[in-house]
């Protein structure tokens, strides 16, 4: 039960900062998710990166894992509780501010992207 109620204490946060719960959440899923990938292509051994563009399901996807991936380790050994974490996460994401951790992991995929086009 306490797995449900982490996202709802993290939207009670949102008020208390004066922030619009569902358009924070939007804004950080459509800022945190990467617009392309590497994957990896090859047979026979012979395996090289090759850069492709991420198909919106798995852009919303891959931003929540993100997301609660950096709330999750940003709790780890903190006295924040991870309600906390999750709506720090939450705001910086959708300000797209580098503090956030889904914001630098997607500007890292991306940048990896772009070397292998």
């Amino acid at each position: 039960m306490a797995e449900v109620e982490q996202p709802q204490d993290a939207v009670k946060l949102f008020n208390r900062w004066t922030f619009d719960d569902v358009q924070v959440v939007v804004d950080a899923i459509i800022n945190s998710g990467p617009r392309e990938d590497a994957t990896r292509i090859g047979s026979a051994g012979v395996v090289r990166r090759q850069a492709v563009d991420i198909s919106p399901l798995r852009r919303v996807n891959q931003a929540i894992y993100l997301l609660t991936t950096g709330a999750r380790e940003s709790a780890f050994r903190n006295i924040k509780t991870i309600a906390e974490c999750l709506a720090d996460e939450l705001i910086n994401a959708a300000k797209g501010s580098s503090n956030s951790y889904a914001i630098k992991k997607k500007d890292e995929i991306e940048r990896v992207a772009k070397a292998n086009r």
